[in-house]
């Protein structure tokens, strides 16, 4: 059988993915904390939250805009 190489989005590597996943396993609640306080301050990003049957339609519309 042959085994699946994984896809991974342009720009990743499993290399980055691995330090992405230890930089949050190994972050305390305290500076978890403070990052999402900082993306809710962003003058540059909004969250909001979209019903889920709408998501994919929504990822689709960003991804047009993003090229």
């Amino acid at each position: 059988m042959k085994r699946r190489q994984n896809k991974f989005p342009k720009g990743w590597t499993a290399k980055s993915i691995k330090a992405l996943a230890e930089y949050y396993d190994n972050q305390s609640e305290s500076e978890a904390a403070a990052e999402d306080n900082a993306a809710y301050k962003s003058t540059r990003l909004t969250m909001m939250a979209v019903p889920i049957e709408l998501v994919p339609k929504v990822q689709k519309m960003i991804a047009k805009r993003a090229g």
